[in-house]
């Protein structure tokens, strides 16, 4: 999971123009200081890394965060006692061009050093969210980013009110010219932009708004402990009980997650009622008329495009989740499977715990089939320790990379437990890193890729990797559990994050009229699963709060559907690939390399691939079907 969103410096609009804060993500780190500790041994997986944070700052007491601070808060007073007011006229001078080019370039500095606080300071906070200093570490940086945004609030705002032939002919200036992506993305926030007193207002309660309650959830799900058997586990290894081969422990482990969900209903529910009310706010005095359409906006993508991706994609359920699941049941001798075998081990699939070396042999070996250069840059993950993999009591669960700031560089986070998903994921979060490595050239501000394209790289890692692994194994079962491995993958990639986004728009609509209690949030989500689980999957009693530990949903609403578009998309990048001639590899890294300076349909056009055809979702769709037809035919 990328979790960046599109701009550095968050802009006007959808995302208001702000410093980037600490990464509310989930994301994790040893958090006493950020120095590395020493690779523990983990059991049969062999001895896991654990990243070295130093290369941001040494620890939360370091003297260069607080040097960092002082020096950002001057530079953020600088800046707007410079610019403030002077924009318009600036620009119109004869040589506006380069005028506007040198405070574009202050901007994108302060950015970046803001990118370096707050990537480590969210960092550190989501390895321990229960630490008292760790918390009071992360509030107070958070704190003094919103402050210094004030001052730096003006100028996205004052830009978009220059006159469109005053700035086109500034943009004639070369130094300008390199920042245009990011100037046009920006002008088309401009209908959404309130007043700058307002934008203000937005900005600073935000504290006391959406960031404290994304912060509370943080801080809850953390503290969360579920009971299996006679043990008091964190929601991360409850969680991976459920792909336990032991059907008992599975049901344990879903019963737990179901009690302890219970049990805090009330809190999650107030949450995401805070949240979705706090974003219909913002969202009716900016003007947006559909409940997605400040995340369409941010990710660059044309409403239509998703709407006709989640029509395609909730068509095919009956074809594709429906399907599957009912020949998985048959596998475990079952005309249906409870909820919580749905991601159980197959029958016939190897029990192995796939240790760490080969985990990374496996990944480095299949990106160095498709590129050297994508393994070498892959490579510096493990030999300069940018990977953290244990799992850890109050260590965020799930995976991610995140690409702090163009002057560093990203930590990819894993909880790896040796499952062959665990490998899947390895593949997954290097993609990330490696398209975050290669656009990282652009700058903060035009680095970032919007979220159409954000999670190609990461899914056509996976594909490598899943191929390569594919085509050596010689057993025919192992090749079958292989195959049906990437289909569940694929289905909760595409399937499943549809039926979130389906899940947030009735949420979000509904909470329009008023609050959600907890028992009607579960009915939605019993309704939204049903539809895409099929009748093979039997939902018990329990499973109604299960949305409740989504972190999508408070922390990037909307967010998602980019994993089913970037799961299609990536299904028709790969046959592209298989059908090249030379030089394919280098036009993807290019794609990569372009970070947020195209539009995903130009970074597309060299491939052949049109989003906006309605054949192009069916295309991607017909990729998993056609593995489930071959997993039918296995018997």
């Amino acid at each position: 999971m990328n979790s960046r969103s599109k701009s550095g410096l968050k802009k006007s609009a959808s995302s208001k123009p702000a410093l980037r804060k600490p990464s509310t993500r989930k994301s994790a780190a040893k958090a006493k200081s950020s120095k590395s500790l020493p690779a523990k041994p983990a059991g049969k997986t062999g001895r896991l890394p654990e990243w070295n944070l130093a290369d941001l700052y040494s620890g939360i007491d370091a003297p260069e965060v607080a040097r960092d601070l002082e020096r950002m808060d001057a530079d953020c007073v600088a800046f707007e006692t410079d610019y403030k007011g002077k924009l318009a006229t600036g620009t119109a001078n004869e040589d506006g061009g380069k005028w506007l080019a040198e405070a574009v370039r202050r901007y994108e500095a302060i950015d970046d050093l803001a990118g370096r606080l707050g990537s480590y300071a969210g960092l550190v906070h989501a390895g321990d969210s229960v630490d008292p200093k760790i918390s009071k570490f992360y509030g107070d940086v958070s704190e003094r980013l919103t402050a210094a945004s004030t001052h730096l609030l003006f100028f996205a705002l004052e830009l978009n009110r220059v006159d469109d032939d005053i700035l086109n002919r500034a943009m004639q200036a070369a130094e300008l010219a390199h920042y245009r992506p990011w100037i046009e993305d920006l002008r088309k926030e401009k209908p959404y932009q309130l007043d700058d007193k307002l934008e203000q207002l937005f900005l600073e309660k935000s504290q006391t708004g959406y960031s404290a309650f994304n912060r509370l959830f943080d801080q809850t799900i953390s503290g969360l402990r579920f009971k299996v058997g006679a043990k008091e586990l964190a929601i991360e290894p409850t969680l991976n009980f459920l792909q336990d081969r032991d059907g008992t422990k599975r049901k344990a482990a879903a019963e737990a997650l179901a009690k302890t969900f219970k049990a805090n209903e009330r809190t999650f529910a107030l949450i995401t009622n805070t949240l979705a009310k706090d974003k219909d706010i913002s969202d009716n005095w900016r003007g947006f008329k559909d409940v997605a359409d400040s995340r369409h906006l941010s990710n660059r993508v044309e409403r239509e495009v998703v709407d006709a991706l989640v029509a395609s994609v909730r068509a095919a359920y009956p074809k594709l989740s429906h399907r599957y699941y009912a020949l998985k049941a048959k596998w475990f001798g079952k005309k249906r499977l409870a909820y919580w075998d749905r991601n159980a081990p197959l029958p016939f699939a190897a029990t192995d715990v796939i240790g760490w070396p080969d985990a990374r042999n496996m990944v480095l070996t299949a990106y160095r089939g498709f590129s050297p250069r994508m393994a070498e840059i892959a490579e510096r993950f493990f030999t300069d320790r940018w990977i953290d993999a244990p799992v850890r009591p109050g260590k965020a669960p799930g995976a991610f990379s995140h690409p702090t700031t163009p002057s560093a560089h990203p930590y990819v986070l894993m909880n790896y437990q040796g499952k062959p998903r665990d490998v899947m994921t390895l593949a997954h979060e290097l993609g990330h890193g490696v398209h975050q490595v290669l656009a990282a050239k652009n700058g903060a501000l035009m680095a970032p890729t919007p979220l159409t394209l954000a999670e190609t790289a990461s899914v056509f890692g996976e594909m490598l990797t899943f191929r390569r692994l594919l085509a050596q194994t010689k057993s025919a079962k192992q090749r079958q559990a292989l195959l049906a491995g990437k289909v569940e993958d694929m289905i909760n990639t595409v399937v499943r994050q549809i039926a979130f986004y389906s899940f947030e728009r009735a949420v979000h609509t509904e909470r329009k009229n008023g609050e959600l209690t907890a028992t009607r949030l579960g009915e939605i989500w019993l309704s939204v699963q049903g539809e895409s689980l099929g009748p093979a999957i039997e939902i018990k009693a329990g499973y109604e709060n299960y949305w409740m530990y989504i972190p999508h949903f408070i922390h990037s609403p909307f967010y998602v559907y980019a994993y089913a578009f970037g799961d299609c998309l990536v299904n028709s990048l790969y046959a592209v690939y298989e059908n090249a001639a030379e030089g394919f590899a280098e036009r993807y890294l290019d794609m990569l390399a372009a970070g947020g300076t195209k539009h995903y349909s130009e970074l597309l056009r060299p491939f052949g691939l049109d989003a906006k055809d309605p054949k192009f979702w069916d295309g991607g769709l017909s990729v998993i079907a056609g593995m489930i037809d071959e997993l039918e035919a296995m018997g």
